[in-house]
């Protein structure tokens, strides 16, 4: 959906992603889905630190966590960490999934000096990135085909819940297929699972390593937390984000400085046109650097440095974010990603102690890709609050 061109078929899959899976109702349905994998992370980090101090590489916890959430939304189904109480068993299939995730976040975004030679040398395919991508294709389509037609048996048999994204586009296919067929389903699925996991992942990290740095601001959304949950003590829940403005205000400023896609998806001029005394011819690739424009000094004071408050209130810095972009190309899954992001990272605020693993500040160096991840995964050292110790016990 992000990138397909505009026109009738973009219309037909915006609109059905828009009004069958992220919608305010479906959001708020996924929301169990978002704190029961947050808390699950949340445990095995208190059962990893046994009641002490521990060191932990994030990103694939993250990674895995918000992966389990997407997989969990599209088919009520996990591939890591674990199940319960139980280490999930690393059939075939989930290793094959795991291998699958891994190459596509490996080739997507990716860069080849083919990108920069005529089509007719490309196509010969010298180091074999196309057929790469060809197979990734045809196995990521195998996959996807195999859960819906699980599913599909499952509604046949009366025993599906009807609450994943396939179930619900399912039960659009059969009021009418051709409005919504497998091919369209696949592409919905697929979009979700490249889009909804690894820059989650990305906006969590950042988010903890920006703090990490500025551990004034942690302990004041810390202080947030507590003083809204009150007594008893209750872990974070979904409702509970609404209320928590300093958090937003955090998700929004790391948005600010480390954008989920700092080019957006590619767009394309529908007709000839100046801008900025440039000549755009119609059917020119264009691409918004929004992270020049979120660090532009003409619009943001200190653009580079991590101030959460410019987003409080009614603050008109904080109306030039876009990170999701604009317009009618605008990620639909904003409220989605939002709540994804703010119950990790909550929970991550509320449950533990986060301290640098140097004396050094973090290094902040930017790695490369599609979705410009940190250039080394952040690592740090944690201890459960003593507070939550009860409650992490119990879960």
């Amino acid at each position: 959906m992000g990138t397909a061109s505009y026109g009738d078929y973009w219309r037909h899959i915006r609109r059905i992603g828009v009004t069958e899976l992220l919608s305010a109702h479906r959001v708020q349905q996924y929301a169990d889905v978002h704190t029961r994998m947050a808390r699950s992370m949340a445990r095995r980090l208190y059962r990893s630190a046994a009641g002490g101090r521990a060191r932990v590489e994030l990103k694939s916890r993250l990674f895995e966590m918000l992966m389990n959430v997407m997989t969990s939304m599209i088919c009520a189904r996990t591939f890591y960490g674990t199940d319960g109480e139980e280490i999930l068993e690393v059939t075939e299939e989930v290793q094959w999934f795991r291998t699958m995730v891994e190459e596509t976040m490996t080739l997507i975004g990716a860069s080849t000096v083919w990108d920069y030679i005529p089509t007719l040398v490309r196509w010969l395919d010298i180091g074999g990135f196309g057929r790469r991508l060809w197979r990734l294709r045809e196995s990521r389509t195998k996959f996807v085909q195999g859960l819906i037609q699980d599913e599909r048996n499952k509604m046949e048999e009366g025993t599906t819940t009807g609450r994943t994204m396939i179930g619900a586009l399912l039960a659009l296919q059969l009021k009418d297929p051709e409005d919504c067929p497998d091919q369209l389903i696949r592409a919905l699925c697929i979009s979700a699972l490249e889009a909804g996991s690894s820059t989650s992942a990305d906006t969590v990290e950042w988010a903890m390593s920006l703090m990490l740095n500025n551990p004034k601001v942690m302990v004041k959304v810390r202080d947030e937390i507590d003083s809204y949950i009150g007594k008893p003590i209750r872990l974070i829940e979904a409702a509970d984000l609404l209320k928590l403005q300093y958090l937003r205000c955090i998700i929004m400023e790391t948005l600010r400085l480390h954008p989920p896609t700092p080019l957006l998806v590619p767009h394309e001029s529908s007709i000839d046109c100046i801008v900025g005394g440039f000549y755009i011819p119609k059917g020119t690739m264009l691409l918004v650097n929004t992270s020049a424009i979120h660090r532009d000094p003409k619009i943001w004071d200190k653009p580079t440095n991590f101030i959460p408050e410019r987003f409080e209130g009614e603050k008109c810095e904080g109306n030039m974010a876009m990170p999701f972009g604009m317009g009618r190309r605008r990620c639909p899954a904003e409220n989605l990603g939002m709540q994804m992001v703010g119950l990790a990272l909550g929970t991550m605020i509320q449950c533990f102690e986060w301290e640098r693993v140097g004396e050094e500040l973090v290094d902040m160096t930017d790695g490369f890709g599609l979705t410009a991840p940190r250039a080394v995964p952040l690592e740090a050292f944690y201890k459960p609050r003593q507070s939550m110790i009860t409650l992490l016990s119990e879960i």
